[in-house]
């Protein structure tokens, strides 16, 4: 099989901090690779090793066969890169953000005009491309932030959290543009801390914890994992709802949880729900829900890092300022523009 990025072994320290120990990632052509893990997991300094932004400590990486170490610059001309926060000149307009990446690329005064209008149309921007980013909301200045990243015409597109403080709307938009990439030919590595994001988009799934690979498929693979499933049910008559969770008490073994008038329960036995029903049936309790649902991702997730509650709702919510580990803040640093955008 072709992968667009393979990692092996991939080493990373800061001083006393391993940030990436023994990291084996593969991305297949024209997929989404979707990338979870706990902040300070060593997300982004994956995807700046990726980038050739970092030299990594061990192992080694490659980009379409491009070895980041050894060929940098043939890495950075075939990706794009759009991290967590938008990178745009909010002093320069839509139009004039895409032109001056253009021309630093090496595009012709024309050609970079042309390549900036095709760009603002496909994200729907041409009709605020003369103002100034700065007057955008949150959504548009990531959707010119990713454009900017497309100049280039990457075959291999990293994005770093590219939907944290984004609200709703903005954030199925981004979803929809990133289906679009990948239906044209890209190949996408997703990093993220949103469960349902690399739910909807991620063909694979890698979960990473203190830089190494803990659990690897695809989503449905990575649920079938867990023994975390729940058993729901919903009596006809609420009235039997003590009765109802005694008999499924003593079948499961374990405690439902009461939720209105419906239970839950987990379990890790396929067969309970017939022969929960057929107690019921016995019993003379009608039931007018009772399915068996499988753990959410953020449940695997849960399951997998064995992160506490505080931790989860920091997952659930996004990166906050004081969440920042010294692998992050290391990795994290500040490079120029021109660096992060690739060949320019």
């Amino acid at each position: 099989m072709t992968y667009a990025i393979e990692t092996q072994e991939l080493v990373k320290r800061f001083g006393d901090v391993t940030a990436l120990n023994g990291l084996d990632l593969q991305a297949r052509e024209g997929s989404v690779l979707g990338v979870l893990g706990p902040n300070g997991a060593g997300k982004t300094t994956a995807v700046r090793i990726l980038a050739s932004l970092l030299r990594p400590d061990g192992g080694s990486a490659k980009v379409c066969g491009y070895d980041v170490a050894r060929h940098p610059h043939e890495v950075r001309r075939v990706i794009g890169l759009t991290g967590q926060y938008a990178a745009v000149d909010k002093e320069l307009t839509g139009h004039q953000n895409l032109t001056m990446v253009a021309r630093l690329l090496g595009h012709s005064r024309p050609a970079a005009k042309k390549r900036a209008d095709d760009l603002l149309e496909r994200f729907r921007l041409s009709d605020a491309g003369g103002r100034k980013a700065v007057t955008y909301s949150g959504g548009m200045q990531r959707r010119l932030d990713l454009a900017v990243s497309l100049v280039g015409e990457p075959t291999v597109l990293y994005l770093d959290e590219p939907t944290t403080g984004l609200d709703p709307e903005s954030r199925l938009e981004m979803w929809d543009i990133v289906r679009d990439l990948v239906t044209a030919g890209s190949t996408v590595l997703l990093t993220t801390q949103y469960m349902e994001e690399v739910d909807r988009l991620a063909n694979d799934i890698v979960v990473i914890d203190e830089g190494v690979v803990i659990a690897r498929g695809t989503s449905e693979e990575l649920k079938a994992k867990t023994d975390r499933q729940a058993l729901e049910i919903v009596p006809a008559d609420s009235s039997r709802l003590s009765e109802t969770s005694k008999i499924v008490e003593d079948l499961s073994g374990g405690r439902p949880v009461a939720d209105g008038k419906r239970l839950l329960v987990r379990v890790n036995d396929t067969a309970l729900p017939g022969m929960v029903l057929r107690r019921l049936d016995q019993a003379g309790i009608e039931v007018s829900e009772l399915a068996l649902r499988q753990p959410s991702l953020d449940e695997v997730f849960l399951s997998l890092t064995g992160k506490g509650r505080e931790e989860a709702e920091r997952t659930a919510r996004g990166p906050s300022a004081g969440d920042t580990t010294a692998s992050d803040e290391a990795a994290a640093a500040p490079v120029a523009e021109d660096t992060q955008r690739g060949e320019a």
